[in-house]
């Protein structure tokens, strides 16, 4: 680990500056206006509401391509964010949004297969995900959404990626 007298502000400030640089590197998820809240080691992803999201104006519920690109870009973020953690701590690594050689490459996906339990309604909604096997050169993360109540997910997912080489 790093510097074990380092500032706590220090700390935050890496870790809060190598998440920004991770998500800056997907421009769809600031058009969908994707945020994650990091606690530590852990990251909830946060969809806030808007009504371009709807998909079914009669119900109204969000668009599934929208929960899907939700459900995949949490898990992409995760799975980074999951491999860098180490050489983020350690001091090896220092993302920053403003120099995109620092920016890490992120995983490709293979495969991603999305189970929609529930019509996701016209309020924010939460993701999280776990990565389940992450290898040298490939990784299954699993991931769950859910809007109001935790014990009661709108979809999950499973996906497959490709880990960038370095």
């Amino acid at each position: 680990m790093g510097d074990r007298n380092e500032p706590l502000h220090q700390i935050k400030s890496r870790r809060d500056s190598a998440l920004k640089a991770l998500v800056t590197g997907v421009p769809y998820m600031s058009w969908l206006g994707i945020t994650f809240d990091r606690r530590g080691d852990e990251l909830t992803a946060i969809l806030p509401f808007d009504e371009k999201l709807i998909g079914n104006p009669r119900l109204p519920a969000i668009h599934g391509g929208v929960t899907a690109a939700f459900l995949e870009v949490t898990a992409i973020i995760e799975l980074s964010w999951s491999v860098m953690w180490e050489d983020l701590e350690s001091g090896r690594i220092a993302p920053d949004a403003a120099v995109p050689d620092s920016l890490p490459r992120l995983p490709k996906t293979i495969d991603f297969t999305v189970d929609y339990l529930r019509s996701g309604l016209p309020r924010d909604a939460y993701a999280r995900a776990r990565v389940v096997r992450s290898g040298r050169r490939y990784a299954s993360v699993h991931v769950e959404a859910w809007q109001d109540n935790r014990a009661r997910l709108i979809a999950q997912a499973t996906g497959h990626f490709l880990m960038p080489q370095p």
